[in-house]
């Protein structure tokens, strides 16, 4: 696997799925054989004060309901040597590679393409989160349609320009950037995924980004000019005045995601379409064989390495890190950025609570786990290592 590792936290690693500028993401297995995307952060994104706000955002991304749009978020180690987190696997491919392949999509499915990740935006922000990184490469199109992905990744996202020249990170995250963060505020709003969103669309139509330029430089200077109009060439006449509203230099002069779905679906209407019509007509567009799982090594091979961690797992149980106390961090350097880390949800329990009545049992009765990661018994590894030994062509 070129120096993957073989497992992160609990999880199989089977193949690299891809690198950037926030790190690697491997296609992994749950210790039940679920596949999982699992991306690991880059060493030089790391401090205390940063650890501790991707616990807090990775504890609140763990509640969002309520949508199909985005990756669901599973797992993560913040404190880990190099912190992971483990998101729902969507087999497709990035709306930059389709569209770089097969050209701009027509308006209806680029209006279509606009209210589905609206609403996988809106259960985000519902809990007060942000995506933050908005852009061609962060959207999938599966086999149910466009999924947002790396979500959860904000709290590395609160960047300045002193970091903007990160190899790797920059010509794909700034062109998709608002102007707000191209000029070193981190404390962005809502509509920072408002303007996001726009670049995605509008790169969806037309195969090119609002700003442009040889260098990073360039771009950034374009981005945080407020003279600078966005490049709306090539951009259907019936999505002008929606997403050049969405691209707005001004925050405060941009929609609200409620008023980019009415926009969204008053182009479809306009188009004789109700959304579901044209959800169905996009996926028809966009999914490709490539919707199917990747290949990865020979099924037994996997199926050994999986019972294996199972039983490994069952000796000795653990709990997702996330459910377990933070470590003591050190003193942040600033004190704004150590009211947010202060914010980190407390896990112990509520000392007003009554004590637990005392019950007598005659034997000893086990700790029962926690919901939802029941391990794997050598028993159950056994059996299932038989069972598909003698299926083999399963």
């Amino acid at each position: 696997m070129n120096g993957a590792p073989e497992q992160i936290g609990r999880y199989v690693v089977e193949q690299e799925l891809g690198s950037g500028g926030m790190g690697e993401v491997y296609l992994a297995f749950s210790p039940a054989g679920d596949p999982v995307a699992v991306k690991l952060i880059r060493p030089d994104r790391l401090d205390p004060v940063t650890r501790a706000r991707f616990e807090k955002e990775a504890l609140i991304a763990r509640t969002v309901v309520g949508t199909n749009r985005v990756a669901r978020f599973l797992d993560a180690d913040p404190y880990a040597e190099r912190p992971w987190l483990a998101m729902e696997y969507v087999p497709g491919q990035t709306l930059l590679t389709y569209v770089d392949g097969h050209g701009p999509l027509s308006a209806p499915l680029v209006a279509s393409l606009g209210a589905l990740l609206t609403e996988g935006l809106e259960a985000v922000h519902a809990v007060g989160l942000l995506h933050r990184d908005l852009k061609p490469q962060n959207v999938m199109l599966g086999a149910y349609g466009p999924i947002l992905i790396d979500f959860g990744l904000g709290a590395f996202l609160d960047t300045t320009k002193d970091t903007l020249s990160h190899s790797g990170m920059i010509i794909g995250t700034v062109r998709c950037m608002p102007p707000e963060q191209a000029l070193g505020r981190t404390k962005v709003k809502e509509s920072a995924d408002v303007y996001g969103l726009g670049t995605v669309l509008l790169y969806a139509a037309t195969e090119h980004y609002p700003f442009d330029g040889a260098r990073w430089e360039a771009i950034v200077g374009q981005v945080a000019n407020p003279d600078q109009a966005p490049d709306l060439s090539g951009l259907p006449q019936p999505l002008v005045p929606l997403i050049g509203s969405m691209l707005a230099h001004d925050p405060a002069d941009r929609p609200s995601l409620d008023a980019v779905m009415a926009g969204c679906t008053s182009v479809l209407a306009s188009a004789g379409l109700s959304p579901m019509e044209a959800r169905h007509a996009l996926i028809d567009a966009t999914a490709t064989d490539e919707t199917a799982p990747p290949p990865g090594n020979d099924p037994p091979v996997v199926w050994e390495r999986l019972a294996e961690q199972a039983v490994a797992l069952d000796e000795d149980a653990s709990d997702s890190p996330l459910d377990s106390p933070s470590p003591a961090a050190p003193e942040p350097p600033h004190e704004e950025d150590a009211s947010e880390a202060a914010d980190v949800p407390d896990s112990s329990a509520d000392s007003t609570a009554p004590p637990a009545p005392v019950v007598e049992v005659p034997a000893p009765v086990p700790v029962p786990r926690k919901p939802g990661r029941p391990p794997a018994s050598l028993r159950v590894a056994e059996e299932l290592r038989s069972r598909y030994a003698a299926q083999p062509g399963l």
